[in-house]
């Protein structure tokens, strides 16, 4: 389920991460079912009972309901015991800007449940903050931040975005990436890094899903190597955006600013840039 829209100008990686408590389709109307979590059950033992539940990864977003994401928990502890190498990358959706748009009672679930099992997680830097107790001011408090969700349990933190001050001006947003790996000693090493990124004057919906799942491709392919999958996520987003925005204005017409129909992400017309993406966004790599 995509997260609800924001209306401010966003960045390419994170785009519908900047949002409100409205509509989550980002249309006026909409219909259909909330999947509960007795549900979940029963279409997971379904899954188990034709022998089909033998996964290598796990990705969840926005979900409003504490019980669906206690058995998301439960449902990943069994499959990573599974498969110990099962990789669980979450988005913990919560808010930004300093508001909640999910009850607050999924925080609690969150911090104490969900992160700990996670391997990999994209909050921004409000849901950071939330989960840390730990406001971000400069960047020694973002990796601050990234170090201390490390210690709950996630080996890759991405920070998505924050209100740091980019060095590239005000037209740029920064996020921050940060993964630790065990040597073969047993100690410890962390990669971390920096991205500047353009900010876009459009509302769009589904790029918080579309972040993760590219994230979650490209870690797959670089698992040791941070700043090389950051920056082929980012430039998924920014090709996969300027795509989109260059669709809806010839579909609206001069002088007329896109509909939330005309500004859907053009994935399909993005398949080569999400197989193969020209670097457009790179990353700085931070101590």
């Amino acid at each position: 389920m995509p997260r609800p829209v924001h209306t401010e100008p966003c960045s390419p990686g994170i785009c519908g991460q900047q949002e409100r408590l409205f509509p989550v389709t980002g249309y006026s109307h909409w219909k259909g079912q909330v999947l509960t979590a007795d549900e979940l059950h029963v279409l997971y033992e379904g899954i188990k009972l034709n022998n089909v539940h033998h996964y290598d990864y796990v990705l969840t977003g926005y979900t409003r309901d504490t019980s669906f994401l206690e058995m998301v928990v439960d449902i990943v502890q069994e499959l990573k015991r599974a498969n110990p190498n099962l990789v669980y990358v979450c988005d913990p959706v919560l808010g930004d800007h300093g508001s909640m748009y999910v009850p607050q009672n999924l925080y609690p679930v969150y911090k104490n449940k969900v992160v700990p099992v996670a391997d990999i997680i994209t909050p921004n830097q409000f849901e950071a903050e939330l989960l840390t107790g730990k406001n971000i001011s400069t960047e020694k408090d973002a990796v601050e931040v990234m170090d201390l969700l490390h210690a709950m349990g996630p080996d890759t933190v991405v920070i998505t975005s924050s209100d740091l001050p980019s060095r590239l001006g005000d037209r740029f947003l920064v996020s921050l990436g940060s993964q630790r790996h065990v040597r073969p000693d047993g100690s410890r090493t962390t990669q971390r890094v920096r991205l500047e990124v353009p900010k876009v004057d459009a509302v769009f919906v589904g790029t918080g899903d579309l972040f993760a799942a590219m994230l979650l491709a490209w870690t797959h392919h670089y698992p040791t190597d941070l700043k090389t999958a950051c920056e082929k996520t980012f430039s998924v987003m920014h090709h996969v955006i300027q795509r989109t925005i260059s669709y809806a204005h010839e579909l609206a017409g001069p002088g007329r600013r896109p509909s939330p129909p005309q500004l859907e992400l053009r994935m399909v017309q993005s398949k080569a840039d999400i197989e193969d993406p020209a670097i457009v966004t790179e990353a700085t790599v931070i101590s």
